[in-house]
């Protein structure tokens, strides 16, 4: 009986140890990304600022152009764009020096974060948009 209980003990005692080195994030690079990057427009929580700058929290442009993300985060984007129905005029600047692994990694993270429920984006998904973009980096 004591065997067991030492059993049961020492595999609970290394599933705990494993379980609290693991990452719970699964977009934490993404996050740290975002943070340094676009949090300063778009807030750590997502939400934007008022008429300024759109939210990405909830946001249905996000889940409407999901393939041309990757050229809005490497290029920036001057245009006006309609999000959750309000228009936004405010420039954009894009962040080419990402590689294209940080900009999935920014894409998957926007994508979970806030209650945005958009899936997953492919490393493959993200280099063909980069092959079509077509607007010029904004600077």
């Amino acid at each position: 009986m004591r065997t067991w209980i030492a059993k049961v003990f020492v595999v609970g005692y290394f599933a705990g140890i494993i379980a609290i080195g693991c990452d719970t994030s699964h977009f934490a690079q993404g996050k740290i990304l975002f943070d340094r990057f676009c949090s300063n427009c778009h807030g750590e929580d997502g939400k934007g600022l008022q008429q300024l700058i759109p939210p990405l929290a909830g946001a249905d442009y996000l889940k409407k152009h999901q393939s041309s993300l990757p050229c809005l985060i490497r290029n920036g984007i001057t245009d006006t764009i309609s999000v959750n129905g309000k228009e936004y005029s405010q420039a954009m600047p894009g962040v080419p020096k990402l590689s294209d692994f940080e900009i999935q990694n920014v894409i998957n993270y926007i994508n979970s974060a806030w209650g945005n429920q958009h899936g997953f984006t492919k490393i493959s998904q993200v280099r063909e948009a980069l092959k079509s973009c077509k607007n010029k980096p904004f600077e």
